[in-house]
Formats: structure tokens, sequence, C-alpha cells
């Protein structure tokens, strides 16, 4: 009888794995979002303005439930933006293992998250289409989300094996 000697399973599977391209995409998601979310607050506070309870209030509409006070509702809000940006790490990791990479992931990334962040919002009435925002909105919105996919990519580049 002859010895047949089985290889380790390693502990990181290889690049072309989907399920490890969205474990990394969900890490590098969650880079994206610190580092957005740090920009927004110095932009915030440059420009006097409160954080926005839009993405907590879309969710919220879409459960059917009601915040019991402000400070509850701008809780929801801070906790449906962590797991939104965190979970746009899912579809980077999936773009990658199909093979995109470089600029056309980055391409592909942003205009998921600016178009579906645009078309929800609009659709539920939280916010206006982006065609009727004053030029300074539309240049910070898509200077944070262009934050998010970079750091994101980025981040998941520093991941790859």
């Amino acid at each position: 009888m002859r010895r047949v000697e089985s290889k380790p399973v390693p502990l990181f599977p290889g690049p072309n794995d989907v399920f490890a391209a969205i474990g990394r995409g969900i890490f590098a998601g969650l880079a994206g979002t610190a580092v957005m979310t740090a920009g927004q607050r110095v932009e915030m506070r440059l420009r006097g303005r409160q954080g926005s309870t839009s993405p907590g209030d879309l969710v919220a509409g879409l459960l059917g439930v009601e915040a019991i006070d402000e400070a509850q509702r701008r809780r929801f809000s801070d906790l449906v933006h962590w797991t939104w940006g965190t979970g746009w790490g899912v579809p980077r990791g999936l773009l990658r293992s199909f093979g995109l990479r470089g600029v056309p992931v980055v391409v592909a990334h942003f205009t998921m998250v600016v178009g579906t962040d645009c078309w929800l919002l609009a659709s539920r009435g939280l916010a206006p289409p982006p065609w009727r925002w004053t030029r300074q909105e539309l240049i910070f919105e898509l200077l944070h989300k262009g934050v998010l996919v970079g750091t994101t990519h980025l981040a998941f580049r520093l991941l790859e094996p």
C-alpha cells in the first residue's frame, strides 16, 4: 500500500476564492467606512451642520419601525451607516473574484455605491434626486463616497495574499 500525503488546508484561501474575497471585502469596507466617517465628521464641523439621519430613516421605513426619541433615531442611523458602508465591501470582493482589477473595479464599485444611495433615498422621499442638489451638496457627496470606495479599494489590495 502506498502512503498518500494530503496537502494542508490553507488558512487563507487563494484570491479567486469567492468567500475569501467577500471576507476581505467586509474588512476593507469597514476600513473605508471608518475613513469616510472621519472625513464626514470634519466636514460637518467645518460647515456647521448636523449628521444626517436619512440612512436610519430609510431602513426604519422599510422595516416599519419608529424611534422612540431623537437620540434613538441618531443611534439607529449610525448603526445603519456603519453596516451599510461595511456591507459595500461585499460587492467589492465579488467584483475582484470575477476578475475586475484596477481602475475598472473602482469605477464599477463607485457607480454602484453612488447610484444605489441616490436611488434609494430619492425613491423613499428622503432626499431629492441628485440633479436637484446644490453644487456643494453634490461635491461633498461624491467626495465622501470617493473616500469610501478608494479606501475600501486600498484596504482590499492590502489584504490580498
